[in-house]
């Protein structure tokens, strides 16, 4: 039922009886239909037909919005009637085209918007609010949802909806609130060196060697994985990450220590015998490895500490960095981390560093009590 350039077929409505006959001639002034139950308004913008639902079922709210969308006609003012048909839909589609240009997670994204679309996808965009924020908020909780989680996925819709605002000509004229739950505090887990090698133990030899590189520099999974032998330089004893494969598109070395430099040895020389060709660093049969989340979780739960994340490992690599004397500044370079606050919450202070702290104060106390 509809025509050229996504409008109405007008003829192919009236004859199944959907909008009542009106001659060519009176089609600018537009009328109101009832359909469902519902009454629908239909008027001609330049000659393209619009149809469009009132979502009541009272005439006079129909007879108000035909009355509101013939005066924006009149004016001229196209993006008012071209804001008032477009969906949560719409703009989702252009979230997931922006993702897909500018190089972001589109795995991400799309997992979300499975959640965001059988909900919102429908709606006209100018009609969500509060209310049907709440409502989403209400449905995600019960599905036993986190704060954090639920947070990241309004995030996006609201990016949708400024992304929506900022095309040309605008597909919204607003952005609707989305207040912010409270999260609970960043999660604190490490590993020190007996409880890595605790875990190790239970990992496949490929897996090890990953979260060897994870616990030595702070580097994160996904860049890991993506590192080819080009990138690594034995004479430096370094490791370039390339700008369009970080989380923050921006290129970074990572130095080598002697237990780095010693496993990445020992790859590049299995490697060479078996499977020559093969690009990446960490690879399971000369096969890039895209996946071990299940050997991970399984090594935790043999080692009996099944809380502790892969990521857990970055966290500790920066902290190992701090501990061992790196100035900030650098440990930020190595581990990627372009804001402070972000840095601060991976320096974790335990209850150790504590213990520390107090021996380092009682040796002050000391030599000042030498010297008075």
């Amino acid at each position: 039922m509809t025509g050229s350039r996504g409008t109405v077929n007008r003829r192919a409505l009236e004859q199944c009886g959907r909008i009542p006959v009106v001659s060519k001639h009176n089609w600018g002034f537009g009328n109101v239909y009832l359909r469902n139950k519902v009454w629908w308004v239909y008027y001609s913008d330049h000659g393209r037909m619009i149809r469009e639902s009132s979502r009541s079922k009272k005439r006079a709210d129909a007879e108000a919005l035909l009355k509101t969308r013939l005066a924006a006609v009149a004016r001229g003012d196209a993006s008012e009637v071209r804001v008032a048909s477009i969906t949560v839909d719409n703009l989702l589609d252009d979230l997931l085209r922006d993702y897909e240009l500018n190089g972001k997670s589109i795995a991400w994204a799309r997992i979300v918007v499975k959640h965001l679309r059988p909900f919102f996808g429908r709606w006209r965009a100018i009609k969500i609010g509060s209310e049907q924020i709440n409502q989403y908020t209400d449905k995600r909780k019960r599905e036993d949802i986190s704060n954090a989680t639920i947070n990241r996925e309004l995030s996006l819709l609201r990016r949708a909806y400024y992304i929506g605002l900022r095309a040309s000509p605008p597909k919204v004229v607003r952005v609707p609130r989305v207040p912010k739950l409270k999260e609970s505090d960043a999660r604190k887990g490490f590993c020190d060196w007996p409880l890595f090698r605790k875990i190790a133990e239970h990992l496949s030899p490929d897996v090890a060697d990953i979260a060897l590189f994870a616990f030595q520099t702070g580097c994160r999974r996904s860049e890991i994985l993506k590192i080819r032998w080009r990138q690594v330089d034995f004479d430096t004893r370094s490791i370039r990450l390339e700008a369009g494969e970080t989380k923050n598109k921006a290129a970074r070395i990572l130095p080598m220590t002697k237990v780095v430099e010693e496993m990445m040895k020992r790859r590049r020389e299995e490697r060479d015998a078996k499977w020559p060709q093969a690009q990446f660093v960490f690879t399971r049969d000369g096969r890039p490895i895209k996946s071990f989340r299940t050997g991970w979780e399984s090594a935790c739960q043999a080692a009996g500490v099944p809380e502790i994340l892969f990521h857990d490992l970055r966290r500790s690599g920066v902290r190992n960095l701090i501990h061992a004397g790196v100035p900030e500044k650098v440990a930020m370079s190595i581990s990627g981390h372009k804001t402070r606050s972000i840095f601060d919450r991976y320096t974790i202070v335990d209850e150790r560093d504590l213990k520390r702290a107090a021996k380092d104060l009682d040796r002050f106390n000391e030599k000042a009590g030498e010297k008075s």
